[in-house]
């Protein structure tokens, strides 16, 4: 398959102008972009889509532009939004400029011999613009009549309005593509398919202002198969951050996604040719129960984000909190990550350690101490992978790693994490 046609059978090609024109501009290398504002002091997994195509494309042979909004990310971006984005200010936005930059450039290759990629700041050109040059120079080439159709702005008029600010943001990520055509003969900018309007715009400044041509293409905003937000735990987003989202809670994010969205997700998110994902998806249907597609996709993925290191660390930590593998061998960060996402009792000090009926009770996991003396005589309790038989069992000091942490476990999968309260 070309370029294309792997994109589309991933479902990763939502909209672009002129197909058959961008298909034969893709049969030498050109030099695309696609934009990142720093709102956050991280990126989220819903930017990973648009990031794993920029990738794609320079794996294809062509050059790829990352460019972070250190301009536009002052301003905010009203596209998906139905009120104003409150404004961080410039000292933030710097810092979040900075760590945006390095994460974004661990999933491009800038060593290339022959397409090396580039990360470029959009403050580099907009800054030194006064409001004249601004207003003189580009704003006279749009037409606030195309501006008010725009979708973004439409449905935030509809909902009950839009400041200015925001209203030329559609302008700064035009001038974005422009520059970039100038400076680096950029002929493709990509992006999420809420970013459709403020792309093409773009496209028809850089006619007007250098009668040149260039192409656009959006990615689908991706939904789960039951509708709800894709990228969104109980917790908030899933991070790309691991001080923000732990390793061990990004593959777990995977690793718990709906057998209807893991072979969709598979194709968006790996590198897997088509050969291999089909053979995974004849094995998920034959033996859903055997979860390959899903670890599958949590390995794949974490590797991505995290490297392979970290995957093997949370692949070993899931299979030792089950039982599976020697709780001995983990170290004390993979440890904490891992059961930072479980059920919790804390103790004092592990000079006085409640039983494990207590314990199990406190956290929640068992409603009464009457069930959890009936889950000890079942046989169903452990400490640390090991079974308790005595329904007064209290753990003893040694029975904390790092002197911290101790795992309780119900039945073969409710896990409790008991930690000793730190002193202040």
């Amino acid at each position: 398959m070309n370029l294309l046609e792997d994109l589309k059978w991933r479902g990763l090609l939502a909209q672009s102008t002129d197909e058959k024109a961008l298909l034969d501009a893709l049969s030498k290398p050109i030099t695309l972009y696609a934009g990142f504002d720093p709102t956050a002091s991280s990126l989220h997994v819903g930017h990973l889509v648009v990031l794993v195509v920029l990738r794609r494309f320079q794996l294809a042979g062509h050059h790829p532009i990352a460019l972070v909004g250190g301009a536009t990310g002052l301003v905010g971006d009203p596209s998906g939004r139905n009120e104003e984005r409150s404004l961080n200010t410039q000292d933030v936005v710097e810092e979040w400029v900075v760590r945006i930059r390095e994460q974004v450039s661990q999933y491009l290759d800038f060593e290339a011999p022959t397409n090396p990629a580039r990360v470029v700041n959009n403050l580099d050109w907009t800054a030194p613009m006064s409001a004249i040059e601004f207003l003189r120079d580009i704003g006279k080439h749009f037409s606030v009549n195309q501006m008010l159709a725009k979708e973004s702005v439409s449905a935030r008029l509809e909902a009950g309005g839009i400041s200015y600010t925001e209203f030329s943001y559609q302008v700064l990520q035009s001038l974005d593509f422009l520059e970039l055509f100038r400076r680096h003969n950029c002929t493709l900018q990509i992006g999420g398919s809420d970013q459709w309007g403020n792309i093409v715009t773009g496209l028809d400044l850089i006619r007007r202002v250098e009668s040149g041509g260039a192409h656009a293409m959006t990615v689908p905003l991706l939904m789960k198969a039951d509708g709800t937000k894709f990228g969104k735990t109980a917790g908030g987003s899933v991070w790309l951050d691991p001080a923000m989202t732990s390793p061990y809670a990004f593959f777990q994010y995977w690793l718990n996604t709906e057998d209807r969205d893991v072979i969709n997700f598979l194709k968006v998110f790996s590198f897997l040719p088509k050969e291999d994902i089909e053979g995974i998806e004849k094995s998920h249907l034959e033996n859903p129960g055997a979860r390959t597609a899903h670890r599958t996709l949590a390995r794949e993925l974490t590797i991505l984000v995290h490297g392979a290191q970290d995957c093997e660390r949370v692949e070993a930590a899931a299979r030792a909190l089950f039982g599976q593998g020697d709780l001995n061998d983990l170290d004390e960060a993979t440890l904490e990550s891992a059961l930072s996402e479980i059920p919790r009792a804390s103790v004092a000090n592990v000079g006085e350690i409640p039983s494990w009926v207590d314990l199990v009770v406190a956290s929640g996991v068992v409603d009464s101490k009457s069930a959890a003396r009936r889950i000890v005589r079942e046989g169903g309790a452990y400490l640390n992978n090991v079974k308790i038989t005595g329904e007064d069992f209290s753990p003893s000091p040694s029975d904390f790693f790092f002197g911290r942490f101790a795992i309780l476990r119900k039945g073969k999968r409710d896990l409790v994490a008991v930690e000793v309260s730190k002193k202040h």
